[in-house]
């Protein structure tokens, strides 16, 4: 695709691609628990989340929590520790849970009825780059209207799809010069 990034950061450059700083943005509104899976506090606020009720439960087996009702009946009541690699999987599970549960709302707010969102693009940070390399790359603000793919490709934390949308549904939208914000310093928007 033109103005893909081939050798970015060469000459000092420093940024992020512009579809992660989307996910972390999403992972930020979503509000996950913030108590670590290694403290018992944290580890019982996801164990609730994830076997509440059977449609939980299932949603859990789905994203990799391979573990008994018995096991989790023993963590839960304290009688058992869950290894490295069950914490693991479990904190891996509640994080797809939670995006699959909450996708559904945060694309009708992001979306708002067709309006869609302001979104901020804050160019990358070229401080480390030699001034005859330096280019004006300024603060941009977009109106994005099409979510959909967006949201879906991070909901299903497939990052390759969540590239191809940020690019195709919303990048894109800034004209000639969108390959300078395949690389940003922040992506801001809210819901």
């Amino acid at each position: 695709m033109p103005e893909r990034n081939i050798e970015f950061g060469k000459y000092g450059a420093r940024g992020i691609k512009g579809y992660e700083a989307v996910a972390r943005q999403l992972d930020a509104l979503v509000g996950f628990i913030v108590t670590p899976v290694t403290q018992r506090r944290g580890l019982l606020a996801r164990l609730h989340y994830l076997t509440r009720t059977d449609h939980a439960r299932q949603a859990a087996r789905e994203a990799g929590l391979t573990v008994t009702d018995r096991t989790i009946k023993s963590w839960l009541d304290g009688k058992r520790s869950p290894s490295k690699k069950n914490l693991h999987n479990l904190e891996t599970a509640y994080r797809t849970v939670r995006r699959q549960n909450v996708a559904r709302y945060l694309l009708a707010r992001l979306n708002r009825e067709g309006r869609g969102t302001r979104v901020e693009f804050h160019p990358l940070n070229q401080s480390q780059v030699d001034r005859p390399r330096q280019r004006t790359v300024a603060y941009r603000t977009l109106n994005i209207r099409h979510w959909n793919r967006i949201v879906e490709a991070w909901a299903n934390d497939d990052e390759d799809a969540l590239d191809d949308a940020w690019i195709s549904d919303a990048v894109v939208d800034l004209g000639s010069e969108w390959g300078q914000y395949e690389y940003v310093t922040n992506i801001g928007f809210a819901a």
